[in-house]
């Protein structure tokens, strides 16, 4: 599934460039040209990556880094640093400041959409286009498939980004706030008893194959998706 990724960088052609082959991917590029309209579009909505530029016009790449990692809200958003500095202590100092991966200029654009996918994949499996299947239930992201025992089941879009989360994340105690920032989005303002409801369709859906039987209530906690 598609990504929203901020490129931060001040260099229009590599920006643009970087868009180019994300867009290809398939991917959703967003672009900054600063730390100030990096930040503005991060309090907006939270992106999905940061590709991060060492050096910026207003402030370096490492001092935004940790500016995000000290910040509760953004203290999980993957950063690949991009950066012409290649020494071994200036790779210390990007992941002392909290990137998960470093990239150094110039560097392919295989290259570049090959640690994007590693890192999406790490840190969020629902964003990535790998099929998921469990107990005879089947969800296809590249298709928008389910299918249970091998019969389709007819789902909403928001059921199927709702079912997909829940089986990338088995047996995982996910509450109703984390469910509508990962699910519906980041400053997306509903009542949290939406979640209740989408629960309640996707049970029905799943009903026929007795697949519901694996979309958990946790009492005081939110929801879980049995493993099996």
């Amino acid at each position: 599934m598609s990504a929203q990724i901020l490129i931060v960088e001040d260099e229009p052609a590599i920006r643009e460039l970087i868009a180019v082959n994300l867009r290809h991917a398939g991917h959703v590029p967003l672009q900054a040209a600063d730390v100030a309209s990096a930040r503005a579009q991060i309090d907006a909505a939270l992106p999905d990556l940061v590709l991060l530029d060492w050096m910026l016009p207003d402030m370096s790449g490492i001092d935004l880094a940790r500016q995000l990692r000290a910040d509760a809200r953004t203290r999980e958003l993957p950063i690949i640093m991009l950066t012409a500095r290649a020494e071994e202590t200036d790779k210390l100092q990007g992941f002392d400041a909290g990137a998960d991966d470093y990239l150094t200029k110039p560097f392919s654009p295989r290259e570049l959409l090959a640690r994007v996918r590693a890192l999406l994949r790490r840190s969020s499996p629902e964003s990535t286009d790998d099929p998921v299947e469990i107990a005879g239930l089947r969800l296809e992201p590249d298709t928008f498939r389910v299918t249970a025992q091998g019969a389709p089941v007819d789902l909403s879009p928001t059921e199927f980004r709702l079912l997909h989360y829940l089986m990338k994340h088995p047996d995982r105690v996910l509450s109703r706030a984390k469910l509508l920032d990962s699910v519906w989005g980041d400053h997306v303002f509903i009542e949290e008893r939406t979640v209740d409801v989408h629960i309640r369709r996707l049970r029905l859906a799943l009903q026929r194959s007795g697949h519901d039987r694996l979309v958990d209530t946790v009492r005081g906690g939110g929801y879980r998706f049995l493993p099996a």
